[in-house]
Order: structure tokens, then C-alpha cells, then sequence
């Protein structure tokens, strides 16, 4: 059985994935964390003992915090936040995005800047390994205080509230417990707004959309060489000194990949005066797909730095005589993760301009040179083959184009103008993941258009050879989808072939190109 070890400094984003994905994979905390667990916990108790004045510990949230709460309500307090915080709205998150969330969670609470005590984050950690999963509603963060709705709403099963999925059922998340063998806690001072206070939505969200996007821009890199190929297209736009010249991150990488892709193939044409340049759609591919891969690469930097920042608000230290230093931030503001939700979005949103097109060209040709019909059926007339393909490109394409619009560049004050400036991160990141699904299909389209074209040109050059992982890429398309000789259902074949591309198949074709 495979095991995540979480010790608040060293969780990655494919740890992240691989926890999401297989609910078989068990969560513990290193041993190297108890420590610093158990005296956070201590100071906080040291604090309520004393009677001190502690933001969220012994006064009220946000525009309570001048409020002071006597001994006698504190854990009180901390209930109460859960519930009355826990006012989501929309879908619920996917099972995958919830357990994200609960492992980036107590990866934070690790840390021992937080407060929690040991039993409470065990349970956290007992309820994702018994695959007990709270529901979450997708919407009603502003992503500063941090994702205070969906954190109050994964948290109240911790103490016998809310609902859950288990076992394939929705039941109360007492009744859960019970039948796994687990308690509810009584929580104690601070716990609440440790568990509720941090950017964990919008991390769990972004680590995601990461892994995943990753894969999508490898098979975004395959479907836009196998168009190169259907094409007749040149490689001399891919050349490596013109790349040396302009060596913006990503765009020499591309073309080097792209070259690799390519190698060997025999469906390129070599310098010809008479067709000396390709559409910027086969020409720009290293300046478009290099800068895509630029902003991802800058994304899984600013996600990988937060799954292991402590993000909730009071921070709880110790100072050099051991006593507690209690000192109120911000380090639940979700502004960085916006910023580079908004960015990744643009940055696919683009991605699919390009893929669109290309399927453009591929459907509207009508250039005999290229040896495939318009439409890519030879019966035109009768057979409209794939012609509204490219129209559910398009409209997706058209709908990412209003996802893409920044999220964070709007903020609305709220408790009170307390918290007077949000960054509404986590509507970046739901028009994000909106994108990326978006996208998948319109690569999927890609390719099965640009294997159809290539099936003509095979007719005509029987002996021809594609490149050396192009070859690979339609070797799949083609265990799951036929040429299509007349028209016929096309929605199942794009459906399996969808299924293959968000399944990852196609970027495990390149694994050892970066």
C-alpha cells in the first residue's frame, strides 16, 4: 500500500494528484512534525489560561475582533465559526478536489504555526483515509479570508455536522463516522479558525489544474504536429538557430520538442520556394505553445511554494524565553494564486485558439496539393464529414474566451470593510478548470481531424512515414476511432477519444521529453 508522509515542508503537487485521484493511497504525518504540533497546541491553551487577548482565540472573527470571548465560550467560538461559515452555494466540488483539499489542509496545520491539536488533525487525516468525504459546494469564496465557506463546510464532519459521500452513498457525517469506528471532536481554542482560515481551495483547485494541464500541452504538442504532418508542413520555422536568436522561456524548449516529435517524419516538406512559410498556426507554434508552457511552469512554481505555506490567520510562534507570540497577517490573502489562475486560463484559452484553427484548416482546405477533400470526406454534398466538428471547437472556444476574463482583477469589501480587499481567486480558479475541460475536447478534435487527413494522405503515399512519436499518437487515435468513409454518428468516437486524452494516454506517449 503506497503512503504519503506529510510534514508541512515537502508536499508536491504530484503527491497532490496521486492522493486526489486513488483514495487507496494513506495519508500519516511524519514523525519530525508532532513536535512542533504539540507546542503550538500548548501555547494556544497557555493563552486561554492567562486570559489573553488573542484575535480568534479569545475575541471574535473579522469584524468581531474587538468582541472579547470570556474562558467559557471559547470552544464555543470555535464551533460556532464552522457554522455559521458553512453557507456555500453551486455544485459540490468533485470527490478528487475535496480530498486535495483535505491533504493540503493538514500538510498546513503541520507546520505547527496553527494551533491545532494532534487528535483534532488525526481526524482530518482519519476521514480522508476512509475516503469520508465531506460535501463541499463549489461557490461563495471571496479567497480572502482565505476559502472560509468550502473550509467550513470540509470541516464540519469533524465535528459530527454536515454531510458526506461514502461508500458511494450521501449521508450525515455522524452516521458516517459512527460506521467507520471514528468520533467527533470537541474543538478547542483556535481550532476552527485554523481549519477554516487559509487559501486551501484555491491551492487544492490550482495543484490540480497543474498536473493536469501539464498533460494537456503534451497532447495539445502531439495534436498540433500531427496537423503539421496533415499539412504538408515545414519544419524550417523549428530550426534551432532561429530559436537561439529569440530565447524567450519555453519557445526554444517547444521547438526542440517539437523536433522530436517530428523526427523522421516524411509528411514535411522541405524548403520550397514556392511554399517558403506556413499559417502562424503551424509557424508560431514554438512562440504560442512556449510562452503556454512558460505560464504553466510559473504556476506549478507559485503552487508548489503554497502547498506548504502556512496560510491561516493568527499565526502562533514561540518566543525565545517559550512563551506564545501571537501575531495577526495575511497570509490567507489568495491575491498570488489568483494572479496565476487568471494567467494559466489565458494562457489555455489561447492554447485552444490555436488548436481551433488548425482545425479550421484542416476541415476547410480545399488545396489539392494537400491530397484530403474539404470537410475531409469524399463525397461532399451528401456527407457534411466533419464539418460541425469544428463548430464545437469553436464554440468552446468562444466560451473560454469569457472564462478568461480576470477574476482577480475585481474585489468587493466585505465584513464590515474590514476585509476590504479580496482577490476572488477561487472564481479564477472554477473558470480555470472550466478552460482546461474546455480545451480537452477541442485537442481531442484536433487530433481526430488531423488523423482523418493523414488517412487521405496515406491513401496517396502508402510508404510514407510519420515522425517518431507523431507515428505513436496515430497508432491511438486509431485503436479507438476508425476513419470515417461516410457520415455516420461521430459524437461516441469523439467521446472515447476524449476519454483517452483526459485519461493522460497521449502525453504518456512523450515521457522522456521535458
Amino acid at each position: 500500500m503506497t503512503h504519503v508522509f506529510l510534514d508541512g515542508q515537502s508536499l508536491t503537487i504530484e503527491q497532490v494528484h496521486l492522493v486526489a485521484h486513488h483514495p487507496e493511497v494513506q495519508v500519516r504525518l511524519s514523525e519530525t512534525c508532532l513536535p512542533g504540533i504539540q507546542k503550538s497546541a500548548d501555547a494556544v491553551a497557555q493563552l486561554v489560561a492567562r486570559g489573553e487577548v488573542a484575535y480568534g482565540i479569545t475575541t471574535g472573527f473579522g469584524a468581531f475582533k474587538d468582541r472579547v470571548i470570556p474562558p467559557d465560550q471559547v470552544e464555543r467560538l470555535q464551533e460556532n465559526i464552522l457554522l455559521s461559515h458553512a453557507v456555500g452555494v453551486g455544485d459540490h466540488l468533485g470527490d478528487e478536489t475535496v480530498r486535495a483539499m483535505m491533504l493540503i489542509r493538514a500538510n498546513t496545520l503541520a507546520r505547527g504555526y496553527s494551533g491545532i491539536r494532534l487528535e483534532t488533525l488525526q481526524l482530518l487525516l482519519a476521514l480522508l483515509n476512509a475516503n469520508i468525504i465531506p460535501l463541499v459546494p463549489e461557490k461563495g469564496s471571496l479567497g480572502a479570508s482565505g476559502d472560509l465557506a468550502p473550509l467550513a463546510h470540509m470541516a464540519l464532519p469533524l465535528i459530527g455536522k454536515g454531510a458526506v459521500r461514502w461508500q458511494g452513498q450521501v449521508m450525515p457525517a455522524s452516521e458516517a463516522l459512527a460506521a467507520a469506528g471514528l468520533h467527533p471532536v470537541r474543538l478547542a481554542a483556535k481550532e476552527g479558525l485554523a481549519l477554516t482560515n487559509g487559501t486551501t481551495l484555491m491551492t487544492a483547485v490550482g495543484a490540480l489544474l497543474c498536473a493536469e494541464a501539464d498533460a494537456l500541452l503534451r497532447t495539445a504538442n502531439l495534436a498540433a504536429a500531427l496537423s503539421l504532418e496533415a499539412q504538408n508542413g515545414t519544419l524550417w520555422a523549428f530550426h534551432e538557430d532561429v530559436h537561439r536568436l529569440r530565447p524567450q522561456p519555453g519557445q526554444p524548449e517547444t521547438a526542440a520538442y517539437f523536433r522530436a516529435l517530428l523526427k523522421g517524419s516524411q509528411f514535411t516538406r522541405p524548403h520550397d520556394p514556392k511554399n517558403i512559410q506556413d499559417a502562424y498556426t503551424l509557424r508560431c507554434i514554438p512562440q504560442v505553445h512556449g510562452a503556454v508552457r512558460h505560464v504553466l511552469s510559473q504556476a506549478r512554481e507559485t503552487f508548489s511554494i503554497e502547498l506548504n505555506s502556512v496560510t491561516d490567520n493568527p499565526l502562533v510562534f514561540l518566543s525565545e524565553d517559550g512563551s506564545p507570540l501571537v501575531i495577526s497577517g495575511g497570509n490567507f490573502h489568495g491575491e498570488p494564486l489568483a494572479f496565476y489562475l487568471d494567467f494559466l486560463g489565458i494562457a489555455l484559452t489561447d492554447l485552444g485558439n490555436m488548436s481551433e484553427r488548425r482545425i479550421a484548416k484542416l476541415v476547410d482546405n480545399r488545396c489539392e496539393e494537400l491530397t484530403y477533400p474539404p470537410f475531409l470526406t469524399e463525397h461532399g454534398g451528401v456527407n457534411s464529414g466533419f464539418m460541425l466538428l469544428q463548430y464545437t471547437a469553436a464554440a468552446l472556444a468562444s466560451e473560454n474566451k469569457t472564462f478568461s476574463h480576470p477574476a482577480s482583477t475585481d474585489s468587493i469589501p466585505s465584513s464590515g470593510n474590514v476585509e476590504d480587499h479580496v482577490s476572488m481567486g477561487p472564481n479564477a480558479a472554477l473558470h480555470c478548470r472550466e478552460i482546461l475541460s474546455n480545451l480537452s475536447t477541442i485537442v481531442a478534435i484536433e487530433l481526430f481531424c488531423a488523423a482523418q487527413a493523414l488517412d487521405f494522405r496515406l491513401q496517396k503515399q502508402p510508404e510514407g512515414r510519420l515522425g517518431e512519436f507523431t507515428r505513436q499518437a496515430y497508432a491511438l487515435i486509431r485503436q479507438e476511432v476508425p476513419f470515417i468513409r461516410q457520415d455516420t454518428l461521430l459524437h461516441p468516437h469523439l467521446e472515447k477519444l476524449l476519454a483517452r486524452v483526459r485519461a493522460g494516454e497521449f502525453a504518456a506517449l512523450t515521457p522522456g521529453l521535458s
